[in-house]
């Protein structure tokens, strides 16, 4: 059966469901598998089969403590009509790549692809463990994971919901998606920060034992819907491994054929959920990773030097402003051939003096990866020009990746099959894709989605339609120091 590890080091292994429900290790670590398995089957004699088929194939193989049944469960109640697409990813070829088009479910971004699945992992988990405390959903976002975990977790019995956003840093459309979540038992918070704050507090509420004793009294225990979670990593997997199977049916390859994929980057799950594929053995040449001004992977990538003492910028990627890649230190450890050690003590030099640097065996890992970065106006250029030379709108994350893209072929000469992920409907950037396609301006974010509809044609997705007439229903700002008493607070009266 596949255990989890933790990334530092800690002597504990746990079955799938164990890691699912902890979310964190208890020394602060990520869990990982102990080896990655491989492929449960040869890509081309899938042609046929469906996203739901190979999806419950490449997590069954990850989380083998589940049993046929349960997992048929999850990917029954998590790829149904929810999603707007009947093959669940289209992929759209434009401008010599193929996207992924991974944002037709509920949000309207490719959170959904996981957090579609995991409170039915979790909530499984928690009936194979006979947990009988109530689970708190704990969550930092850069914008999208929010909405998605909110709408995965709304009124899912014995479970919580707490998400922070910073305050300001994510886009008008995001924002509202999130305060006018409704569910009896969710909460959003607005805090006075960046993500990284955001994300460095919830991690710091996981680490303190003495607030888990508190919670323990209360009757709850935390557990994480963000890509720390094993169980939002995995089901992102799936999703490359069906591109891959996709290429081959349509002919653009044959099954062993490489290809490279371009994923737009902040906290590293994605493109690690990639790279996991290729150590499957999915025949993945490169695997590029698309930054926006705030370039800390671009340099790492380049120097093996991981430095977040730099200035920080709000962009129009909201999801990609981000200095403290979290799943980044799932990839060291595995770099590093699984030494904890070296991995906590990295861990805390970024904690103490905000950066650290690889050694040569982690450095000589990374050649797989390709490292690049667009600015919000290379950004919003590569988006007219793709509307206007091939009829297809993509929103700015796909938009930083595509560029990040262009380049690439551009130096290197390289023109091997390309998926690049599509990561969100332009109808979530609305005001950016208006401007960049020379639409009129909008006084606000929701006019802006009338105004590309009626321009382009282009279907907006449900989820986003009227969502300026829904009622508010959270408005809380906090200071980052409350994080841990608006916690309490929230669980108290539940």
């Amino acid at each position: 059966m596949m255990k989890y590890i933790s990334t530092r080091g800690m002597d504990s292994r746990l079955t799938g469901a164990q890691a699912i429900i902890q979310g964190i290790a208890p020394d602060k670590g990520l869990y990982v598998p102990e080896e990655i398995p491989a492929l449960p089957f040869v890509p081309g004699e899938m042609t046929d089969r469906s996203y739901q088929e190979i999806a419950k194939a490449v997590i069954g193989t990850f989380f083998d403590d589940y049993t046929a049944e349960e997992m048929q469960r999850c990917i029954d109640g998590a790829y149904d009509e929810k999603f707007e697409e009947k093959e669940i990813v289209p992929i759209t070829e434009a401008g010599g790549a193929f996207f992924l088009e991974l944002y037709h479910g509920k949000t309207a971004a490719f959170k959904d692809m996981a957090l579609s699945i995991l409170p039915y992992l979790l909530t499984t988990a928690t009936k194979k463990e006979h947990e009988d405390k109530k689970i708190c959903i704990l969550t930092a976002t850069s914008g999208d994971t929010g909405k998605a975990a909110l709408e995965g977790f709304a009124d899912v019995p014995g479970t919580e919901i707490i998400v922070f956003f910073p305050n300001q840093g994510v886009s008008q459309v995001q924002e509202r998606q999130m305060i006018t979540q409704e569910g009896s038992n969710t909460h959003v918070f607005a805090i006075e920060g960046n993500f990284d704050d955001a994300q460095t507090g919830v991690k710091k509420i996981f680490n303190d034992r003495n607030f888990a004793v508190r919670l323990a009294d209360m009757g709850c225990r935390l557990s994480s819907a963000n890509s720390i979670n094993i169980g939002r990593l995995v089901p992102q997997v799936a999703y490359y491994v069906y591109g891959y199977i996709q290429l081959i049916a349509r002919g653009v390859i044959r099954d062993g054929d490489p290809i490279n994929i371009v994923v737009p980057t902040g906290n590293f799950g994605n493109i690690l959920a990639a790279y996991y594929a290729k150590q499957m053995g999915l025949p993945v040449a490169k695997l590029i990773c698309a930054s926006n001004k705030n370039k800390v992977l671009t340099d790492f990538i380049s120097t093996g030097v991981y430095d977040t003492n730099r200035d920080f910028y709000l962009t129009n990627s909201p999801s990609m402003d981000i200095l403290i890649s979290s799943n980044l230190e799932r990839l060291l450890y595995h770099l590093s051939e699984g030494k904890g050690p070296e991995i906590r003590d990295l861990m805390e030099q970024l904690e103490s003096a905000k950066h650290y640097e690889v050694s040569a065996a982690i450095r000589s890992g990374l050649k797989d990866f390709y490292g690049g970065f667009a600015d919000v106006e290379a950004t919003n250029k590569t988006i007219g020009e793709m509307y206007r030379n091939n009829g297809y709108l993509i929103d700015t994350h796909t938009a930083v990746a595509y560029k990040v893209y262009s380049d690439y072929r551009e130096t290197t000469g390289d023109r091997t099959p390309t998926l690049i992920a599509s990561t969100a409907s332009a109808y979530k950037f609305a005001e950016s894709v208006a401007k960049s396609i020379g639409l009129p301006e909008q006084p606000d974010g929701f006019r802006y989605i009338e105004e590309v509809a009626s321009g382009t044609g282009v279907r907006v997705p449900r989820g986003l339609k009227d969502l300026d007439k829904k009622e508010v229903r959270h408005s809380g700002v906090i200071e980052i120091s409350q994080m841990e008493d608006t916690v309490a607070e929230a669980l108290r009266t539940h």
